[in-house]
């Protein structure tokens, strides 16, 4: 389908939603797309997190494209080098690097109705216009730090696991890893060989579910590659396992407690020592926090090098941490596994859209979207991977297909009416967003604090449902929802 010139667009990131966002738009006809990416490469997390044992814990032949199916993936969750490698090769096959500008953080961005058109300005001085502005910045950009008193205070090096420091020798060291996240299960039995002593400092402990993992056999990967049905019931399996357990959330709690069967039966199994296996149970519904996937973090969480502590931190000083109890942990390296900070949405970006409000503001009680993609009194700006999309359960690439699919609608449909702007109705975008929060309060995410949820409590980031709910629900843009208005 041609579109002509069509409207000038600019997509912010290049991860694995602006990249998907960028090909759906090429795909049907648009050509004027920019792509602004604040680092010098792309890939969002799977750049980023570097950390030892990196990997995804979604099946690969899921998590990855509809359209760009790999049959030769190394291992069914694939490690992070792999993913990036992967990413790297769609943008090379679609041929969208020369569409990257990387080196460009976008600071502003600014809507002028009587042009109807977006000013978008990066941290190197440069300004760039456009019609259309997508935003693909994701939800786990930004590193969050514990608000611990004396952060900065430690004498040896100390950093993120999203920022890992390779410089850094581990072997023979005094190391503290403070938290429990979904990076924490990765690297902590990946470093725990190498260290002298290893203290886990535990705030909560997590449901961490067995991992059926197995490395893709050549004879697999020629039967992929030969057989495309055979990759497609390979994606389609794991696909219908995620939509089964996500009914869990809601709909059918037997579903929840059989997961948490598996989960529990891994930790008697794993974990002999009573005490050890106590400070490791968790005391909340499965599915309040992330759920996380290992067959080796309990083992390494019972090596003789290692202790669990779950005293609450009083301080980190320039010796080691401090509990609340007195007790000095001395340490040499501090790991932080402590996560992002995944409900602030755009930040540090400062989007001002009609009559320059800032989106800011709309959010300052906590985001939201109609289908987590647009937001009254910001025409013309969407978003892949918004406010409430997040999945508890299953792929978050599906999602983000979906949402390119319904944004690509949104474009065309502006397309057809140059010189106009495109605004979701505040009153359907209300609706939407009470009944959604309706529906997310009968979750398991309202029984503990996560990422998910905002200080005041309001789940900011996951969507309570299947992945079929939601592409049936975005699977075709209604003019009826917006008001199309002419520029000036």
């Amino acid at each position: 389908m041609s579109t002509g010139s069509g409207p000038s667009i600019i997509v912010i990131g290049a991860g694995f939603g602006g990249i998907g966002m960028a090909i759906e738009l090429r795909r049907n006809g648009f050509r004027d797309i920019t792509i602004l990416e604040r680092t010098a490469d792309l890939g969002g997390v799977w750049r980023e997190n570097v950390y030892p044992g990196a990997a995804c814990d979604v099946p690969s032949p899921l998590y990855s494209y509809s359209f760009e199916p790999k049959p030769d993936w190394p291992q069914r969750y694939s490690g992070r080098a792999a993913i990036h490698e992967y990413l790297r090769g769609v943008t090379e096959r679609h041929r969208l690097r020369e569409a990257i500008v990387f080196g460009a953080e976008v600071t502003d961005c600014e809507f002028d109705e009587a042009a109807a058109r977006w000013t978008v300005h990066t941290a190197d001085g440069a300004e760039r216009g456009c019609d259309i502005l997508i935003s693909a910045v994701g939800q786990l950009s930004r590193p969050a730090l514990p608000a611990i008193p004396g952060v900065d205070s430690f004498a040896g090096p100390a950093f993120h696991s999203a920022e890992w420091n390779a410089d850094v020798e581990l072997t023979g060291k005094r190391v503290a890893c403070i938290g429990t996240g979904a990076s924490a299960v990765q690297y902590i039995p990946e470093i725990q060989p190498q260290v002298a002593e290893l203290t886990l400092f535990q705030r909560t402990p997590a449901w961490v579910i067995p991992k059926f993992d197995t490395d893709y056999s050549p004879l697999q990967h020629r039967l992929f590659a030969r057989l495309p049905g055979a990759l497609l019931a390979e994606r389609f399996g794991w696909w219908a396992i995620a939509e089964f357990i996500s009914l869990g959330l809601v709909e059918f709690p037997a579903i929840a407690r059989l997961v948490a069967s598996l989960a529990a039966r891994q930790l008697r199994n794993q974990v002999a020592d009573p005490e050890l296996r106590a400070k490791l149970t968790p005391d909340y519904p499965i599915g309040c926090k992330r759920g996380l996937f290992s067959n080796d973090y309990y083992p390494a969480l019972t090596q003789s090098n290692v202790r669990v502590e779950t005293t609450a931190i009083a301080e980190i000083v320039p010796e080691g941490v401090r509990t609340a109890d007195g007790a000095l942990h001395a340490a040499d390296v501090i790991i932080y596994g402590t996560g992002f900070k995944g409900t602030e949405f755009l930040w540090p970006m400062r989007i001002f859209g009609r009559g320059g409000r800032k989106l800011a503001d709309a959010w300052s009680g906590g985001a939201h979207a109609y289908y987590g993609i647009t937001v009254p009194d910001f025409p013309n700006l969407f978003l892949v991977y918004g406010p409430n999309t997040n999945l508890g359960v299953g792929s978050i690439i599906y999602m983000m297909e979906s949402q390119a699919r319904y944004i690509r609608q949104a474009v065309q449909y502006l397309a057809d009416r140059p010189g106009h702007f495109l605004e979701v109705r505040p009153d359907l975008e209300q609706a939407y967003n009470t009944a959604l929060q309706q529906r997310l309060a009968r979750t398991p995410w309202n029984f503990c604090t996560s990422w998910y949820r905002t200080a005041s409590g309001r789940i900011t980031n996951n969507w309570p449902g299947s992945q079929t709910s939601y592409r049936r629900r975005v699977r075709t843009l209604n003019p009826g929802d917006y008001t199309l208005t002419r520029a000036g």
